[in-house]
């Protein structure tokens, strides 16, 4: 039997929120996170078992009417962290998991979302080679 694939990290904490913009400049304000003009912060991270890797961890509010979180209730989406986004589709497909929609290849990587059983939406990030070094 194959290793099974599994997700690498955190990717991103994405939540709702009545005032986004509001919300992060509190962030930013009290507690010094880094948020950029979009509105969301990237918080760069070295690996434990390849320290010459950089990830990142993404932080950002979204308006309380998105809907990038899917069509669940839930006011809060996981963003995981995979490296190998075709083998880990492939995988959830043999246990009944289906997509919601296509992966989508973006600057950043490619990406591809599921949701749990409890409606919570989980966006899969396999990063792009060209992410910018962390300082």
């Amino acid at each position: 039997m194959a290793e099974k694939v599994k997700v690498a990290g955190l990717g991103g904490v994405f939540f709702k929120c009545g005032d986004p913009k509001a919300t992060g400049a509190w962030y930013a304000e009290h507690l010094g996170l880094p948020v950029e003009e979009y509105g969301h912060a990237v918080l760069p991270w070295r690996r434990f078992d390849d320290p010459d890797r950089t990830e990142y961890t993404v932080w950002s509010p979204f308006p309380s009417d998105t809907e990038y979180f899917g069509s669940g209730s839930a006011p809060f989406m996981m963003n995981f962290i995979v490296h190998d986004l075709n083998a880990l589709v492939a995988q959830l497909a043999e246990a009944g998991i289906k997509l919601e929609g296509d992966i989508q290849e973006m600057e950043y990587g490619r990406f591809a979302w599921i949701t749990d059983p409890n409606g919570v939406r989980i966006e899969l990030w396999q990063p792009s080679e060209q992410m910018p070094e962390a300082e």
